[in-house]
């Protein structure tokens, strides 16, 4: 693969970022945009106990998906307290994923505000993600591709980032939002995954407080390098495929998934897997000879 760096700023006007990133859909890293939030000093795994400890949170692995599982469904719930104290103690590929701050815990929208990057944020969905070492999320991209807005807090977390533009490379499952489930994008055999020799993205390092500007519809895999967690705001796809797709995928592509399991049970979620491998070869048949 090909992975330049995600291009870092220390801080960034409206004007800026609109010329430089959002116009041209290029992800950027903001690293002192929030050092005046309360969030900046205040946000780690301990004030999360305190204040969210007897909250009881769904949790995700990074099982291979299966036919039986809805929609977005965790593997495991537990008290917010014990995935704490887990994730301090020992390694863990329990995720907390999509968590809602507004709706769980009010009282931290207390600690950040929405910042002016000349999009308009959705205000109701601020969600929190927490991870433990070496814990990681499927390559993906959001089912709205949206621009999103990734806060990092307490720890490290690696990034791996793809265009749109970079589908025919990347085994994308078909009716989904995942690639194939098998590639460890940190570390690709790419013996096995040859058309990801021609895929050119971004790999980047996110500290505590720094902010991952990703473009509408943006590709991301993101591992957690230690224990620590993430706040993503987003703002409406404007471009009108992508504001189509995201249509299509919330009303259509979800749906008819849905359906197809019920219908065809594993076979179908074998199929989907077998399809990304036959067409992502078909289609760079000429290069990977």
């Amino acid at each position: 693969m090909h992975l330049e760096k995600v291009p870092r700023v220390s801080r960034i006007s409206k004007e800026s970022f609109l010329k430089e990133y959002y116009r041209p859909q290029k992800p950027v890293i903001i690293e002192k945009a929030i050092e005046h939030w309360p969030a900046y000093t205040k946000w780690n795994l301990e004030y999360m106990r305190e204040v969210a400890g007897s909250k009881v949170v769904p949790l995700y692995d990074d099982r291979p998906v299966d036919h039986k599982d809805g929609f977005n469904e965790p593997h495991a719930r537990m008290k917010m307290a014990d995935y704490i104290d887990l994730l301090k103690r020992e390694p863990t590929r329990y995720r907390i994923f999509l968590w809602n701050v507004l709706k769980e815990v009010p009282e931290l929208q207390k600690d950040f505000e929405y910042p002016d990057f000349g999009l308009r944020l959705m205000k109701g969905l601020p969600m929190l993600f927490f991870g433990g070492r070496d814990s990681y999320t499927f390559m993906h991209y959001d089912i709205d591709l949206a621009n999103i807005f990734h806060f990092h807090f307490q720890g490290e977390k690696e990034v791996i980032l793809f265009a749109q533009s970079e589908n025919e490379f990347l085994y994308k499952v078909p009716h989904s939002l995942i690639t194939h489930e098998a590639i460890d994008f940190s570390a690709p055999d790419l013996n096995a995954w040859p058309a990801l020799r021609h895929a050119s993205g971004y790999r980047a390092q996110l500290n505590h407080g720094e902010v991952l500007y990703m473009p509408e519809g943006y590709w991301h895999h993101m591992r957690y390098l230690t224990p620590g967690f993430s706040m993503s705001l987003r703002a409406i796809a404007r471009n009108p495929r992508n504001l189509s797709r995201a249509f299509y995928n919330l009303l259509v592509m979800r749906n008819y998934d849905g359906v197809m399991r019920r219908l065809k049970g594993q076979k179908w979620i074998d199929w989907k897997n077998q399809q990304a491998i036959d067409r992502t070869h078909k289609r760079n048949s000429g290069s990977l000879r």
